[in-house]
């Protein structure tokens, strides 16, 4: 990974860079799924948080659960989640967007007052492709996108995994970036692409 390389991860297609990691541990529910799917999720969860050294808990204080995942069919099935629309603002022109575009998964996140990501929502529509990706495929991959505040184009043309011995795991540089952006030292927002010099100089020492 180049210095350029990373800071294209965080520069979103306005051509702004932003970088945001959590600030509080990480409390995820999962909705929509059997207990099989819901523990290799939180599994998932587990793994990406331990190598960020950052933390989960059980429960936030404030929201209760803060990454929520939901799994469904159709994006209608949302504007019935109660309560849903007050913790989502727009979410009614959201999902008629997200049916117009035939998506199949959208993320949002919320901040604190310093701009560290507070909370996640997950939104995974189980089209025929989405459905076709195995379980802990589809719970790593969305994991390692909830886990940082990535750019809106950093996995159009990749993706945050790859396969080793047969076996498909969390792509060394993804983890590397994941990484260097929890390390106690970097700050927990940075909207400056000098920014991306500094995860590189991380990445380097932690080889």
């Amino acid at each position: 990974m180049t210095p350029e390389a990373i800071a294209a991860l965080f520069t979103r297609s306005d051509g702004s860079y932003l970088f945001a990691r959590w600030g509080r541990p990480i409390a995820p529910i999962v909705f929509g799924v059997e207990d099989a799917t819901l523990e290799v999720v939180k599994g998932a969860c587990e793994a990406v948080v331990a190598l960020a050294g950052h933390k989960m808990a059980e429960t936030d204080p404030e929201l209760g659960a803060n990454l929520m995942f939901f799994f469904f069919r159709e994006w209608e099935e949302l504007l019935q989640v109660p309560d849903l629309g007050r913790m989502i603002e727009g979410l009614e022109p959201l999902v008629a967007r997200l049916v117009a575009a035939d998506a199949n998964q959208y993320r949002v996140f919320r901040f604190d007052a310093d701009g560290a990501v507070k909370a996640c929502f997950v939104f995974l529509r189980m089209d025929a492709a989405m459905s076709a990706v195995p379980a802990d495929e589809l719970a790593l991959s969305q994991v390692a996108q909830s886990v940082l505040l990535w750019s809106d184009t950093a996995f159009s043309e990749r993706s945050p995994l790859a396969v080793a011995g047969g076996k498909v795991i969390l792509h060394p540089e993804i983890a590397g970036v994941i990484a260097a952006g929890y390390d106690p030292v970097m700050p927990a927002v940075a909207n400056d692409p000098s920014h991306a010099l500094r995860l590189y100089a991380r990445m380097v020492a932690g080889a």
